[in-house]
Order: structure tokens, then sequence, then C-alpha cells
């Protein structure tokens, strides 16, 4: 999926100053953002709209794994839908989504998930999951890391820190 969908496209424009008037967000590094072409951008996993936080900080559209239980119900499954999500099994190696993802990047769009797997996964001595690894190899995009910094309190500072892109080209798989 290249294109941003409609709901994507007006929830980044009617709630977009919303959020960052409501968030405060300051963003470090957005340079590292301007690899033109598809990326995967790799983020710690604080609150629920840590996504929101790259979303509306970058004009890109971003397809976000999210986790299957949010496509349980009709409502959550027509929203994460119509925002470009892909559902994810985090308790098997879900190769449907691999393969959705891998799909999203070979079609030069960008791809963004969270290594924890959970919220605040590595502070409950989790251990970070190798899906960003597996897509750089197989498709040489680069990597952008992202750290964010905050409580996510409404009129609080948000901190977004973009790293520079990780370069695995030379590792692509054939």
């Amino acid at each position: 999926m290249s294109k941003k969908t409609l709901l994507y496209k007006i929830g980044t424009f009617l709630l977009g100053p919303i959020y960052k008037i409501y968030y405060n967000p300051k963003i470090i590094g957005k340079e590292n953002m301007q690899i033109i072409g598809p990326k995967i951008i790799v983020s710690n996993h604080i609150h629920l709209f840590d996504q929101c936080n790259t979303i509306i900080s970058t004009k890109e559209f971003i397809t976000y794994l999210a986790k299957k239980e949010y496509f349980d119900s009709k409502l959550t499954r027509w929203f994460f839908k119509s925002v470009g999500c892909i559902s994810v099994d985090r308790n098997k190696k879900d190769e449907e989504a691999k393969k959705e993802a891998l799909s999203v990047l070979n079609h030069q769009s960008t791809i963004g998930l969270f290594p924890e797997g959970t919220r605040n996964g590595m502070s409950k001595n989790g251990k970070a999951q190798n899906g960003a690894a597996f897509m750089a190899l197989r498709t040489g995009v680069p990597v952008i890391p992202v750290g964010i910094i905050g409580d996510m309190k409404p009129f609080h500072k948000v901190t977004l820190n973009y790293g520079k892109p990780l370069d695995f080209s030379k590792y692509k798989e054939n």
C-alpha cells in the first residue's frame, strides 16, 4: 500500500494540529527521515499513541504492524485496516504479516514497528523481536531508529529523537 488512505489523510489533517498542541512534541533529527524511498521505522513503545508520534511528525504514509487483537471486533478491525495497519500475531511467527510487510517495502513504502512487541516490553524483561532485522536483511532498505521520551500526559513535552539511518543493503539476501 503506497498511497495514504482517505481516513489516514483526514486523521492527520484534522487531528495533527490537536495532537501537536496536546502533546507538544519536540522533534530531534527529523532530517534523518528525509531518505527517499522505502524505510523501516523502529521505535520504543511507551504509550498507546506512539505511532501517532511518527505519523504526525512526518508527511510520509507509514504502514504500522498492529497486534491482531486490534482486529478482533468489527469496529476496530475497520479502523485499523482503514489506516493501513497490518495485523500481526505476536504469539507466533506470523508469515502472512511478514509477507504483507515485505510487499509494502517492495512497493516503495514505509513500515513502522515496535521491536519490543508490546508497550514497555524491555522494562518487563521482554526481548526485542527480530522483524525489523528480518525485513532489512531481506529488502536492503534502511532502518531509522526513533527514541520516544516523555510520559505522554496532556500538555507535557514528548521528545522524538530520530537516529541516523542504518544501512543494511550490503547484507541484503538475494
